[in-house]
């Protein structure tokens, strides 16, 4: 449900957007007939027994996969270590160039793929590790075992990773006011014209395209950052790509509460959102 609701948060669609993702889903054969350019960012939520062709793209005449089909919108993997390895293992070019190449004997294809990764899983086999109402009933070894299913590399290139707990009755029927999509997307849309403003003139739009020259002129932090930041890196073992990710979210983190600058409040948000990195991985 979450997931599902991504889509409603996010910027509406540029007409060049439109018109890419409108091509990308007529040339797979999935646009109705009586549909001019898609209106909204489209949600793709392919089944686990998919195969390495259906998620990348592929046949005798290739043809794009869901993480095309996903262009300028979301793909939503449910049951993430379901999924076969080596069709995970095949997303970590468009997740790290936003396209995707297709090479044949006779041909070669380059289709568009910048979408936003969403996926979930259960924290182990029996789903109930850490739940305090369910006695989990898996031991250390398969649930280090279920989790590294998903490879290092590629939870490398995921900006967020936390545990979602179930939600209580009393906070499922309170009538707290909360925040609904409408603002969630105010507040976005305000985040991203502060990026629009700051990459003008570099052919992007959001933090998470940025590339490592502009990291360092975008991304400056101060001294009990730096501190912080270096004791996340150094105790968790951290990537550089890792360390470049983190700033990124904490950027991203500072535009949404419109901020010039990252503080330490902003970074520490962006490393507490390396959940597997801090309880599985070390």
């Amino acid at each position: 449900m979450l997931a599902k609701r991504v889509p409603t948060i996010l910027p509406p669609l540029t007409l060049d957007e439109a018109i890419q993702t409108t091509k990308v889903h007529s040339v797979t054969g999935v646009l109705e007939d009586s549909r001019g350019l898609i209106p909204t960012r489209p949600f793709r939520a392919p089944h686990h027994t998919i195969s390495d062709a259906g998620l990348i793209g592929g046949g005798t005449i290739p043809r794009p996969g869901e993480v095309s089909l996903a262009h300028n919108g979301v793909l939503f993997l449910d049951e993430l270590p379901e999924f076969q390895r080596s069709a995970l293992e095949v997303l970590r070019q468009p997740l790290e160039d936003g396209l995707v190449t297709i090479s044949r004997a006779i041909t070669s294809l380059t289709f568009p793929a910048r979408f936003t990764l969403a996926a979930a899983m259960n924290p182990c086999p029996c789903g109930y590790f850490n739940d305090p109402t369910r006695e989990c009933r898996c031991t250390p070894t398969q649930i280090q075992r279920y989790v590294q299913k998903i490879s290092g590399p590629l939870l490398d290139r995921i900006d967020i990773h936390i545990d979602v707990p179930a939600v209580r009755y009393k906070e499922l029927r309170g009538a707290a006011p909360r925040e609904g999509s409408a603002e969630l997307r105010a507040r976005v849309m305000r985040a991203r014209q502060r990026q629009l403003e700051r990459f003008r003139g570099e052919k992007m739009y959001s933090n998470a395209q940025m590339p490592s020259r502009l990291i360092r002129k975008v991304c400056e932090i101060d001294a009990d950052s730096e501190k912080l930041l270096e004791t996340a890196i150094t105790r968790l073992g951290l990537s550089a790509r890792a360390h470049d990710r983190i700033l990124k979210v904490a950027r991203t983190i500072a535009d949404l509460g419109d901020s010039e600058r990252i503080a330490a409040k902003h970074l520490s948000e962006a490393v507490q959102y390396r959940t597997l990195d801090r309880t599985y991985w070390t």
